[in-house]
């Protein structure tokens, strides 16, 4: 039986944290072939790898620090000479400090911008370049958040990135549609992983607490959101680009 994305590669950043995983998972179960990036080592994605394959498809990993332009060149190259062309980006890897607005430090906030912005900057227009340059169509995804429109005052930082992250997807998203190749932002609020899922690890009243918040009481799994990713990347997708799917759970409808 054909599957979806038999014919698709796809490129992860971010790609050993838990969104990333469910994220590699899920498009690998549905056929494609899987290039991941992340700063930790190759032996930590080994595991990832092998339940990669079992999906039979081609899998591939780089250590690499997405905000450095020239590592993310390399990790392309590798990828399109491993996995093959990449013609789904997902722009996925994120740094987050917890630390109010007066309190954060310039290193902290040059990190937010030189990871959560300008890696995915590197990444798209890296990614876009090869495809245009062979004429075949693409889909984008960049990860964002709901915290992008909405203060949070323990992580001005990251709202302040993923803000600037909603702009840059809607400006790659009209440069690129001529291309045919389609660009949204998917926007989570609560997610069960990652810091979220630390501090709900640490204090299960805080976990039942956000919950609570939740107009539709759930909190959002990577599993969910890797579904989600998926959906913005189907080939009957032939519309939708530079929007901004918002998967909060109407968090966003209280502030």
């Amino acid at each position: 039986m054909k599957k979806l994305f038999e014919h698709n590669t796809v490129i992860i950043s971010g790609g050993l944290g838990d969104i990333g995983k469910a994220i590699a998972l899920e498009f690998a179960a549905a056929g494609a072939q899987v290039s991941l990036c992340d700063i930790r080592s190759e032996s930590e994605a080994d595991r990832l790898l092998e339940e990669i394959k079992r999906h039979g498809v081609r899998a591939h990993y780089k250590q690499a620090d997405i905000s450095d332009p020239g590592a993310v060149q390399d990790w392309l190259s590798e990828a399109e000479e491993k996995a093959g062309l990449p013609d789904m980006i997902i722009a996925n890897a994120a740094t987050v400090a917890v630390a109010g607005i007066l309190e954060a430090t310039p290193e902290q906030f040059t990190r937010h911008l030189s990871v959560n912005l300008a890696g995915a900057f590197y990444m798209a227009q890296a990614a876009a370049t090869r495809l245009i340059a062979r004429g075949r169509p693409g889909r984008m995804v960049f990860m964002g958040s709901w915290a992008a429109e909405t203060v949070h005052r323990h992580i001005p930082l990251y709202s302040v990135s993923k803000a600037g992250l909603r702009m840059l997807a809607k400006c790659f998203a009209l440069e690129l549609a001529p291309h045919n190749i389609l660009v949204n932002e998917l926007a989570p609020g609560y997610v069960d992983a990652g810091l979220s899922g630390k501090f709900f690890s640490e204090d299960a009243s805080l976990k039942e607490h956000s919950r609570e918040k939740v107009p539709v009481k759930k909190l959002i799994t990577p599993l969910d959101v890797a579904k989600q990713t998926l959906s913005l990347c189907h080939p009957g997708n032939n519309h939708i680009t530079g929007s901004v799917v918002l998967m909060d759970g109407g968090l966003s409808l209280l502030s």
